[in-house]
């Protein structure tokens, strides 16, 4: 079985990756939550044959993390990223990186791309890279918005989030269906790790 090792400092966004590699891909993943963990499963459990870093997680210091990940181990290193520009997933690729994966692959897109580095290849999303995205300081979420963002990323339920906000289970739904069309957000996760970069909440 391909060792992975996965490092992001969101938990629901790392394990729903992780369980995506590990369920649909077959490998074996170990997880850190920020770059000195994510060295120190590398001393502890090592050696894997890939290292995956959250582009924004503590640690980082943008991509001077992926130099000191790929110095202290030698494993090829890509960066995953919710919100970073096509233009570092270019930096991160001329810095080294075997691959930019940005955390809105379809899992078994996510799969196929690990697979491809794994055999020794560059991953480049090219459809993203050709995409300059939206202006990230054009998203403004109301204070509630930013209520229910906050329990989306703690894992909480819509009705969970309605009881402890003291609304109404509809009035949330209606909250992350807008907060999601104004990130872009495909899903919960995605809304939650999206918040979580653009520092949101």
């Amino acid at each position: 079985m391909r060792k992975l090792l996965l490092a992001d400092d969101h938990e629901l966004v790392r394990e729903t990756i992780a369980d995506y590699l590990r369920l649909q891909g077959g490998f074996d993943v170990s997880t850190a939550q920020n770059l000195d963990e994510a060295l120190e499963v590398a001393r502890r459990e090592g050696p894997f044959e890939l290292a995956m870093l959250d582009y924004s997680m503590p640690g980082m210091d943008s991509l001077s993390g992926l130099a000191r990940m790929r110095s202290q181990t030698g494993y090829p290193v890509a960066i995953l990223s919710g919100t970073a520009t096509p233009d570092v997933a270019r930096r991160a690729l001329s810095s080294g990186a075997v691959g930019f994966l940005p955390k809105t692959l379809a899992p078994q897109s996510l799969v196929n791309a690990v697979r491809h580095m794994l055999t020794g290849e560059v991953y480049m999303p090219l459809e993203f890279l050709n995409d300059e995205g939206a202006d990230e300081a054009d998203v403004t979420l109301t204070p509630r918005e930013r209520d229910v963002l906050l329990g989306i990323t703690e894992g909480k339920s819509n009705k969970e989030i309605a009881r402890d906000l003291d609304i109404q289970e509809v009035t949330v739904k209606l909250h992350v269906k807008t907060l999601s069309r104004k990130l872009g957000a495909r899903n919960r996760t995605h809304a939650a790790m999206l918040g979580r970069d653009l520092g949101l909440m």
